[in-house]
């Protein structure tokens, strides 16, 4: 049986929360619980200083568990149903992991 998990393409998200919302909602978590949660990086200058770099990053904390019931129902976890760059893909991790090599330097996997 293969095992899934969630790769996150760090360079495309654009810090919209979407993720933290969707899991929130469904997760029905309270108030400072959070499922995934977006950390924030930057702002700095490049060393042209004229340009400055700012990332997003969408970390997945011990309450996600993939939507596993979701998932069994056929279904995507909430982050990425909701992701609006595409930023997350959930799957085998066979193939995520094809995907990440391919990537370059912002993607990272979560495995529950």
């Amino acid at each position: 049986m293969a095992q899934y998990g969630l790769l996150i393409d760090n360079e495309y998200c654009t810090g919209c929360h979407s993720c933290e919302v969707a899991c929130k909602n469904e997760k029905m978590l309270p108030l400072g619980q959070w499922g995934i949660k977006l950390l924030e990086l930057g702002p700095w200058q490049l060393m042209d200083d004229k340009h400055w770099e700012h990332r997003y990053i969408p970390v997945p904390t011990q309450y996600c568990d993939l939507c596993e019931d979701r998932v069994a129902g056929g279904g995507q976890p909430s982050c990425v149903l909701h992701c609006l760059a595409s930023a997350m893909e959930f799957g085998p991790l066979e193939e995520l992991t094809a995907k990440m090599a391919a990537k370059g330097r912002q993607a990272s996997i979560f495995i529950p």
